[in-house]
């Protein structure tokens, strides 16, 4: 279900706040966040955002492309590792 047009999109106030600061001083510097549910805005792009991933915070550049999705769908939560070639448990 996706969210009512009415309502604005959702951002994370702290990160909403660290955005607009950086902008009306034209700085860039690496803004940490543990939001993965906020949603890219035109005022993120061209900032680097620390997005963490349940075990580190990976930065991302935010690119004009990237607006209207998800912080969260540009950091993978796992590495698939496939199965090892000499496991004995997987011939019984």
């Amino acid at each position: 279900m996706t969210r009512s047009r009415t309502k604005n999109p959702f951002v994370a106030n702290h990160l909403l706040r660290k955005i607009d600061k950086l902008n009306t001083k034209e700085e860039k510097e690496i803004i940490v966040t543990w939001s993965r549910a906020s949603t890219i805005i035109p005022a993120m792009v061209r900032h680097t955002i620390a997005i963490y991933n349940g075990k580190e915070h990976l930065p991302i550049y935010i690119k004009s492309r990237m607006v209207g999705y998800k912080l969260g769908e540009f950091v993978p939560t796992f590495h698939l590792r496939g199965q090892e070639k000499n496991d004995n448990k997987s011939r019984r």
